[in-house]
């Protein structure tokens, strides 16, 4: 009997050691060019691009323009059109005619990639940023919506006992697999606890930071060092067995707060930088920018170093991105059109790397990477094969990281709500993007080999390529059902 025992303790345990630990960093509205790995000689990464170094860099990732879409796309592994997640809620423009308004809460019946791997014997933490939840979720019952979702004033607390209760737990982290929730909740910045907002002195990000999912301690001083504290000690609690952590700081998101009046001295001295044009002396705010960027680089070495120190380095996986691109009034990157909002390149294309030790060849791949993906991805990662995972949209980008090769493919976005612009739907295959704008119609089409910057539509031009892609977007569209805005004219 205590032989069979023996043996079954040794299986659990190999069982377990096979698994690998998943680190996924997940930084707010960190631009493609917000790393130094990838050209900028202004900020300053030097944590970041050692991973990055020693690492998978993917060139060609892509989020949703915004938090809200991508975040659900991320857990859920499904296109927006699925979730009604389009848009940050508050942010739509437009009437129920132009629109079909997002919701902010995602529906039950859509599994999460946690929930997959709880289910499968990983133990999760979730620390930092949610957003997956709305501050009324029982105002999301009609669907479409006559009118766009709104949400409290800055330092209203009355939607808090409903949140508390186990009636809206069930959209909560912990409601969603993990074991752990440390400051997520349905705001999407981390200045909404202060009366102020934004113009509060501690914009969330110095203590107290008046987040009701964050219990406060004596040690508080900054929210990104406190998530990386907390997520340190979750990983040392559960160094025994698989674990992932879902490290989703709020930063870099506004409001731009200075990490120290230091700090912000250095980079309000920086010259410009001449790949980005990053000047700090005409944009007043990227010197501050530049302090959360270079803070929380510092958080993810801090991080490194535990998994080194602590021996688990070598059975785990990381994985950093971002969920949009920059904002503009933070940041900047003359190398492309747009930014966070816009469907052009600045506002969609992110930085993407995947690092662990001795399993993963250091290199960069073109590949063409969707947000949809990363749930494909962690199952492929974890050795799970879950009926869920057939119900998403994308695929793993895991041989990739191997350095292997995966069939070219096409990605697309559909946005069905107005925000920076109108409704509308895109497909990306190899290096073409066509653009179709929902309501009028209006195709824009361009050739990201030679014109990274979006300045020349090549729509009239090359009828061929733009009638080759609009065909394929269609039937994209019509084979998924895709819905579209009640004043569109376009028959699919």
């Amino acid at each position: 009997m205590r032989i069979l025992l023996s043996l079954l303790l040794a299986a659990s345990f190999s069982v377990s050691a096979a698994k690998p630990n998943i680190v996924f960093i997940l930084v707010d509205d960190l631009g493609w060019g917000d790393v130094s790995y990838n050209g900028s000689q202004w900020v300053e990464t030097p944590n970041i691009d050692r991973l990055a170094a020693n690492g998978q860099i993917f060139d060609n990732a892509y989020m949703y323009p915004t938090c809200s879409p991508s975040r659900a796309a991320l857990a859920t592994g499904k296109h927006a059109f699925r979730t009604q997640v389009y848009n940050v809620p508050v942010l739509e423009r437009g009437n129920a005619k132009t629109n079909l308004f997002s919701r902010w809460t995602v529906e039950k019946k859509h599994k999460f990639y946690s929930q997959v791997l709880a289910e499968h014997g990983y133990t999760l933490g979730h620390f930092g940023k949610w957003h997956l939840v709305g501050p009324n979720p029982d105002l999301e019952k009609d669907y479409p919506f006559a009118k766009k979702l709104s949400q409290p004033d800055n330092g209203d607390m009355s939607w808090l006992p409903a949140h508390q209760s186990d009636k809206y737990k069930a959209y909560y982290p912990r409601g969603r697999g993990y074991s752990v929730n440390l400051g997520g909740t349905w705001w999407g910045d981390p200045a909404r606890g202060y009366d102020k907002g934004y113009k509060s002195a501690s914009g969330g990000y110095h203590a107290p930071f008046k987040n009701p999912f964050i219990t406060d301690k004596p040690s508080d001083d900054w929210l990104t060092d406190r998530m990386t504290d907390e997520a340190i000690q979750f990983m040392q609690a559960n160094k025994n067995k698989p674990f992932f952590v879902n490290l989703h700081y709020y930063s870099v998101h506004r409001p731009s707060v200075a990490r120290s009046p230091e700090l912000l001295k250095k980079y309000q001295n920086k010259t410009i930088d001449p790949i980005t044009g990053k000047d700090a002396s005409k944009q007043k705010e990227l010197a501050a920018y530049g302090t959360l960027v270079e803070n929380m680089d510092d958080n993810v070495g801090r991080l490194i170093d535990y998994l080194n120190a602590s021996g688990l380095r070598e059975n785990t996986l990381v994985i950093f991105t971002s969920d949009n691109g920059f904002n503009g009034f933070q940041s900047k990157d003359k190398r492309f059109r747009g930014a966070k909002g816009d469907i052009y390149e600045g506002g969609i294309k992110v930085p993407l790397l995947v690092n662990w030790p001795q399993k993963i060849p250091a290199g960069r791949t073109d590949a063409l990477v969707s947000v949809v993906d990363y749930f494909a991805t962690f199952a492929d990662v974890a050795g799970i094969q879950d009926s869920a995972v057939e119900e998403t949209d994308g695929r793993s980008f895991w041989p990739l990281a191997q350095g292997k090769k995966l069939a070219d493919r096409a990605i697309y976005w559909h946005l069905a709500s107005a925000y920076k612009q109108p409704p509308l739907s895109v497909i990306r295959e190899g290096n073409w993007k066509l653009i179709q704008f929902l309501n009028s119609g209006k195709v824009e089409l361009y050739d990201l080999q030679n014109d990274q910057r979006e300045q020349h539509n090549l729509a009239e031009k090359n009828t061929a390529q733009a009638d080759k892609l609009l065909a394929k977007l269609v039937h994209w569209r019509k084979s998924n059902k895709v819905p579209l805005p009640p004043a569109s004219k376009l028959a699919y």
